[in-house]
């Protein structure tokens, strides 16, 4: 089965994200200095929230970079394909435990409201709010179909809404003297930050468990399989995934008869059409078998 490969998307991609991380670095660099000197600890809060952005986009863009342009060699056969699932793992886990931080930091906040020098607040955040949307916008379409540019992408928007929360915060610290609410939109930020992470969170850790693609009907693979009337039984399968697209199998197939290997050949072209067509499995191993005495489960407990 032939496989083609362009870069062109991934290129285009790291463009971006390379772009976000010159904007998120000059956004964090203002909040700091507006947050010593306006005394706005959300301000603050919200340059460090900047901070991790800048961290997971610079793992992002690495990964990236590692896919696009590391190849398959003697001692990595399967090149960095992963890179881009640890990054993803990486980002959703940090989302996770800032998402904590922050929800504790807005309880500390509401029950000790401070008041601050409101205008800088108030332009820093709607700077920040124009910057994170420009490349929420850039990245959009990438989240899509890619778990890394996914994770990239969600740090970028819970960023915005913080800083759409610290800009309603000082509007209405200004006008109204309502301080507290900005530790309220901080805690349903945080909510919202850990909900939408978590899944992302478990996607990747399930591919780094190897584990069986989620949506995969694994009795239906063994049905199909065994419905050829040359093959007796399937045992012996494993099914994993790489990375967001490709997807592995393997497994030994006894036959009823002592074919030939042209014969084999052959059936395993049938197999492996199958399991594009019908399953979206795009790299398959499968080892023949004759009488050989081994265990035929279709699931083996190593």
């Amino acid at each position: 089965m032939g496989h083609q490969h362009s870069h062109s998307h991934g290129q285009l991609s790291g463009n971006r994200l390379l772009f976000s991380i010159v904007l998120n670095i000059i956004i964090t660099i203002s909040q700091i200095i507006g947050g010593i000197i306006s005394g706005s600890l959300a301000l603050i809060s919200d340059a460090v929230h900047n901070l991790s952005d800048v961290i997971s986009l610079i793992i992002s863009y690495s990964a990236n970079l590692l896919v696009n342009k590391k190849k398959q060699t003697l001692h990595q056969t399967f090149g960095f394909k992963r890179a881009e699932i640890i990054a993803a793992f990486i980002n959703s886990s940090t989302l996770i435990v800032i998402a904590f931080f922050l929800a504790i930091e807005a309880v500390k906040r509401l029950n000790n409201p401070a008041e601050i020098e409101s205008n800088l607040v108030i332009w820093l955040a709607l700077i920040a709010i124009l910057a994170n949307g420009l490349s929420v916008l850039l990245l959009r379409k990438d989240a899509d179909h890619n778990l890394n540019m996914r994770s990239a992408y969600l740090h970028l928007i819970t960023d915005m809404l913080t800083s759409v929360a610290v800009f309603a915060g000082g509007l209405l610290m200004k006008y109204y003297e309502i301080y507290w609410l900005d530790a309220v939109l901080t805690i349903i930020i945080s909510l919202y930050l850990f909900y939408m992470s978590w899944s992302i969170f478990i996607d990747s850790l399930k591919i780094l468990m190897l584990f069986a693609p989620k949506g995969l009907e694994i009795q239906a693979i063994q049905d199909e399989i065994t419905a050829l009337p040359e093959i007796e039984n399937i045992h012996h399968v494993h099914i994993w995934q790489l990375n967001d697209h490709d997807i592995h199998f393997e497994a030994h197939i006894e036959f009823e008869k002592d074919i030939k290997l042209s014969e084999f050949d052959e059936i395993c072209s049938r197999v492996e059409l199958i399991l594009f067509e019908k399953f979206h499995i795009n790299h398959s191993n499968l080892q023949p078998e004759y009488e050989r005495d081994d265990h035929k489960d279709f699931i083996i407990q190593d």
